[in-house]
Formats: structure tokens, C-alpha cells, sequence
């Protein structure tokens, strides 16, 4: 076996390792904070205690992996108000990295798969706004959930993307309608967020990534005032226009 054999072999076991540790620290400190998590989600209008502590959860996911955050914030969300929070889906700690930027409590909408991860998965479901994609029932049965959810006066979070590109090549995958016409129906502003690192540092590839920085940019809110979901050109030109703004960074950072 050659030189270039053997430190290939060691930077994957490396890698190896760096994985399971990157899901060590998922559990960890679910487990220290359990009996706190579990009371607060014995009632829905706990959940802001609950998420106070999935943002501590995040951070020391984030850091004790290896990474640090940047956040450029163009505008600020305001306390008490409903949002439609939106980014680029490229890896598992867009979760993470997305609870970090916002200080206001939200809800995922977020694949039904992740609630099978052992311990995640037991809050993730109880919290979360989970779809079946293949289901059309699940879907509808989504806009109901979060109605009640904004009648609670917290916020949304969508992958528009409706999952990881599977092609490498694909800078950002096609929007889905569905947090353009929630939001629109709900009259709230979205809030485009662009993650430039992500990938870079944990892409769905098991044997790569990186340590380092995690840059993300809170983009102008598009606001939604006047517009309606039974008017369809509506509902394609915020969602084009909210693709194009986070496009846009994507390339941007690609050339830095």
C-alpha cells in the first residue's frame, strides 16, 4: 500500500470518527436537559421554554463539532410577530444553524423521516410540523398545523428546496409553493436566509467535510400585503423572487 493509500485510509477514519462524534453531541445534551424538555412540551404554549432550550442545544452542537457562525442581518425581526423563516438545504446542521439565527421562537416543517433518529426523533415529532411528501393528505394536513400555530404567534420555518439536491452541480434546487402560499394566506412577511457553508462543512457525503465557519445572511423581508393565494402569479413571483435573492448569495459566496 503506497504513502497516498494510507493517509487516504486515515483521513476517512478520521472522518469516521468525526461523524459518529457529530452525532454524540446530538444526544448529549438531550440527555442532560430531558426532564426540562420533556416539561416543556407537555403543553403547546410552553413551547417557547422549549425552544429557549433547542437554541442552547444547537449552539453546543455546533461548537462542540467544530464550527463557529457569522450571522449578517440586513433586517431584524421584530418580538411577537409571525414570520416565514426560509434558507438553502444542504445539510443536517441547516436545523442547527437555523435555530441559532433566530432569537424568536418557530416550528419546522420538516420530513417525517427524522423522527425515526433515536432521541431526536422522540422531540422532533412533538414539536415539529412533520409531512409525508408522498402524501397528499399529509400535506394538506400541514396548513391546518400551522394556522394554529401563527394563531399562537409564533413563526414557521420551510426548506422551500423540499429536500437536499440530490445533483451536485445544483447550486438551488426549484422552490416548492407551500411557505409561499402559507404565507400569503397568512399575510406575513418571509424572510429569506442564505447558508453559505453548510455543505462545505457537513454534506449528506458520509466520508467529508470541514471544520470551520458557518456564514449566514438574513436577506429584506418580502412582504406579502395584498397578495392572495387564489391569484397563482402571485404566488409564483414571491416565490421566484425569493429563489433569485438567495441564488444570488450563493453565488456570491461561491466566488469568494
Amino acid at each position: 500500500m503506497c504513502i497516498f493509500d494510507n493517509m487516504k485510509l486515515i483521513k476517512n477514519i478520521f472522518w469516521l470518527l468525526w461523524r459518529i462524534w457529530f452525532y454524540i453531541m446530538l444526544g448529549i445534551p438531550i440527555i442532560i436537559m430531558f426532564p426540562f424538555l420533556l416539561i416543556s412540551i407537555l403543553k403547546e404554549k410552553w413551547y417557547p421554554y422549549f425552544f429557549i432550550m433547542a437554541r442552547i442545544w444547537a449552539k453546543v452542537i455546533l461548537f462542540g463539532t467544530g464550527f463557529y457562525y457569522k450571522i449578517e442581518r440586513e433586517q431584524e425581526m421584530e418580538p411577537n410577530k409571525s414570520y416565514m423563516l426560509i434558507a438553502n438545504h444542504t445539510s443536517m446542521t441547516d436545523i442547527m444553524l437555523m435555530l441559532v439565527v433566530s432569537k424568536h421562537p418557530f416550528v419546522f416543517v420538516g420530513k417525517k423521516e427524522l423522527s425515526k433518529i433515536p432521541l431526536f426523533g422522540f422531540f422532533y415529532k412533538r414539536t415539529c410540523i412533520l409531512v409525508d411528501r408522498n402524501s397528499t393528505r399529509s400535506r394538506m394536513e400541514v396548513f391546518n398545523r400551522a394556522q394554529k400555530r401563527l394563531n399562537q404567534g409564533l413563526s414557521i420555518c420551510i426548506f422551500p428546496e423540499g429536500g437536499v439536491p440530490l445533483d451536485e452541480s445544483i447550486v438551488l434546487d426549484d422552490f416548492k409553493d407551500g411557505a409561499f402560499r402559507l404565507a400569503i394566506e397568512h399575510q406575513i412577511p418571509i424572510v429569506p436566509i442564505t447558508f453559505a457553508d453548510n455543505k462545505k462543512r457537513m454534506s449528506y457525503t458520509f466520508f467529508s467535510g470541514s471544520l470551520g465557519i458557518m456564514r449566514a445572511k438574513v436577506h429584506p423581508f418580502i412582504y406579502t400585503t395584498g397578495k392572495t393565494i387564489e391569484n397563482k402569479k402571485d404566488i409564483r413571483e414571491v416565490k421566484e423572487y425569493a429563489w433569485s435573492i438567495i441564488h444570488k448569495q450563493l453565488l456570491e459566496y461561491n466566488k469568494s
